[in-house]
């Protein structure tokens, strides 16, 4: 069998079966996990102040401070803190940092709302 006429096509060939594409090396796995922490950590951050404002918390001076501080030193290298004996060596906040995010957030989820007029009288 013998075809007279050429294919009728415009569209350019296309190969059937694409070379996979070359998995990542490890260095670079680690760098997406790091990058993925990061971005991680500073969603946490946003969410602990989004809550406060949601609920009417007012953070004390020092609490907006540190969430400020903490995001900031994330953005800038990556991690929080400069000393490895305080948190985990691939971490981004230590354990204290970690443990006062909690508090913060905490601290906004249980907080009651308090409307006008109610509580204080003159």
């Amino acid at each position: 069998m013998t075809r007279r006429t050429g294919l009728k096509t415009r569209a350019p060939m296309r190969d059937t079966n694409p070379a996979p594409a070359k998995p990542p090396s490890p260095a670079e796995q680690r760098a997406a996990q790091k990058k993925a922490l990061q971005a991680s950590t500073l969603r946490l951050l946003e969410k602990a102040r989004r809550e406060a404002a949601e609920h009417g918390v007012d953070l004390s001076e020092w609490e907006s401070e540190f969430l400020d501080s903490v995001s900031q030193r994330v953005k800038t290298y990556g991690r929080a803190f400069a000393d490895p004996d305080k948190g985990a060596s691939g971490g981004t906040l230590s354990l204290r940092q970690g443990v006062k995010l909690k508090e913060i957030r905490k601290k906004a989820r249980t907080a009651q709302p308090s409307e006008p007029g109610d509580g204080e009288t003159n």
